[in-house]
């Protein structure tokens, strides 16, 4: 019985130490915190200069008689296809038709076409038209596409009162993201397409390490708002990701006379 009672009398001791050990914590915390000293508020900015910064300065650019600015590379201005060959073997000509008015149609069966140059980052602007003659329906009708980096593609297509599959049509990042609104004009018109093209980034492991992300104006009108590449994108099944580095700029042969001129881009 003693020894119970002497147990008892040591838990209870027990108790009361801790008790007091958090008590003093507490209290060593509160005395820390009220000496924490309380920063001055920095003086009240009330001349404009003092938020001004003058360097670096941007540099100016021009443009050419065509809107087009001094920094960026030209593609096609309608005089010649010298920037560009055959994809089928990245070495032939590109024999897709150039007319008088500098504009050029793609000629069926001949295949698609790229850049000789390989480019990463862009800011890409394009004009193209729908064939002359409206023929086909779907994705059968006015389709074309332009590739980056030879691999993940805005959708070129005449969606002017032509229904598909959303994800499929003008202005779509091909089977992986929908336009946000329709700005297709009729096939009489030209269209334009400005695009930021932002590449993905991988280790040297080749695992990816950043996404891709496309911003698209579709004649004047935001259609894609930075939205994120989820991988190539292909015709049947998901995206895959295979590590890369730059690659150059394509036009899809898809069996459909699609028109364009003044092609240019800037590099990011």
């Amino acid at each position: 019985m003693k020894k119970l009672c002497y147990l008892f009398f040591v838990l209870a001791i027990a108790i009361a130490c801790k008790q007091e050990t958090k008590n003093v914590d507490i209290k060593e915390e509160k005395e820390t915190a009220e000496k924490v000293e309380v920063k001055t508020p920095e003086k009240e900015i009330t001349d404009p200069k003092e938020t001004e910064v003058w360097e670096p300065e941007p540099k100016a650019i021009s443009f050419n008689d065509n809107n087009v600015p001094s920094d960026a590379i030209i593609l096609f201005d309608g005089s010649n296809l010298e920037a560009w060959v055959s994809a089928k073997d990245s070495v032939s000509s590109a024999n897709w038709v150039i007319h008088n008015d500098k504009s050029m149609t793609v000629k069926p069966g001949t295949g698609d076409i790229q850049t000789k140059q390989s480019f990463g980052s862009v800011q890409l602007h394009l004009e193209w038209s729908a064939p002359d003659v409206i023929e086909g329906e779907g994705q059968g009708r006015g389709n074309s596409g332009v590739f980056f980096q030879n691999k993940y593609e805005v959708q070129i297509l005449d969606s002017y009162q032509n229904r598909t599959y959303s994800n499929g049509q003008a202005t779509s990042v091909y089977k992986q993201h929908i336009p946000l609104v329709n700005a297709t004009k009729s096939a009489e018109e030209w269209q334009t397409y400005d695009i930021i093209f932002h590449a993905p980034e991988f280790d040297e492991a080749g695992n990816k390490t950043k996404s891709g992300t496309f911003t698209v104006i579709h004649n004047g009108v935001l259609v894609q708002d930075h939205v994120e590449i989820l991988g190539t994108t292909e015709y049947i099944g998901p995206p895959k990701n295979p590590a890369h580095g730059k690659g150059p700029i394509k036009l899809q042969d898809h069996s459909n006379p699609v028109q364009y001129r003044n092609i240019w881009l800037r590099e990011l």
